[in-house]
């Protein structure tokens, strides 16, 4: 299966996609987290992988090394050297997926997905693969990012399940409407009314009647949880707060929130 992760920035996307990921992990022989910006090591210090840097070395590596590397580690978050840029990043993306795919039972989670299968220009064989042949193969697709509109469309049309939160970006609204059969304003939080006989009862929010649209919720400035829609090929549709989630977690996550600016 395939499944997409996305939300505008600072809506709390890494942390559900870490969740995500966290609750995946065990159920798959061998693993991979390709960690764009180093999000993802509590899944390592929880146990419930290993963590490795990639870096000028492993950028030489070979799909059939990666191959061997996984099969050896069986889980792994691989986050990326400061000295790899963006695009020899999707490169060393393409070929552990390559190599990952070989070894027939994994999930692979690509963070900021945008950049590895990226809507403008050439997306590498092996990634598109994961997204259109890969369920064969018996490997499975998270792919996680801030930017619909900006990933490549045949990974985004391909993913036969979504969790959905904020959007503000007209483009990205587009691309949701495409994606969902439930209206598709639902995803933007600044819209505070909604004909909610379109909306489905469990799509409605939990204790309040209005915004009817997603929302994230702050405690003293601080992010403390965000609304979700989850939807799949198979009709199943369900509204999801991350709110008290990481008390159930058994990793802790280590995005950064990002400083405030005063205007």
């Amino acid at each position: 299966m395939n499944l997409i992760v996305a939300a505008k920035s600072g809506w709390g996307k890494s942390f559900k996609g870490q969740e995500v990921l966290e609750k995946n992990l065990p159920d798959y022989e061998h693993a991979i987290v390709l960690d764009y910006k180093d999000e993802y090591r509590g899944l390592a210090k929880a146990g419930l992988a290993k963590w490795w840097i990639g870096g000028p070395k492993e950028f030489q590596w070979s799909p059939e090394t990666w191959r061997a590397f996984l099969e050896a580690n069986g889980a792994v978050v691989l986050a990326r050297h400061d000295r790899v840029t963006t695009e020899q990043w999707r490169e060393m993306s393409a070929r552990v997926v390559d190599g990952a795919r070989r070894t027939k039972d994994v999930v692979i989670g690509i963070d900021e997905a945008h950049w590895v299968a990226p809507q403008s220009g050439k997306v590498p064989d092996p990634i598109t693969g994961l997204a259109t042949t890969g369920r064969g193969e018996g490997a499975s697709g998270i792919w996680i990012t801030q930017r619909l509109a900006k990933a490549e469309e045949d990974v985004i049309s391909q993913c036969q399940g979504r969790v959905l939160g904020g959007f503000e970006s007209t483009a990205d609204l587009n691309k949701v409407e495409e994606l969902v059969e439930y209206p598709a304003d639902l995803h933007n939080p600044q819209i505070s009314t909604l004909n909610r006989e379109l909306i489905a009862d469990e799509l409605l929010p939990v204790g309040r009647t209005s915004p009817v649209s997603l929302q994230k919720h702050k405690e003293d400035g601080h992010l403390v949880g965000s609304e979700w829609i989850y939807s799949d090929d198979d009709g199943e549709r369900e509204r999801l707060d991350t709110r008290g989630l990481a008390a159930e977690m058994d990793s802790t996550h280590y995005g950064k929130e990002g400083k405030g600016l005063k205007v």
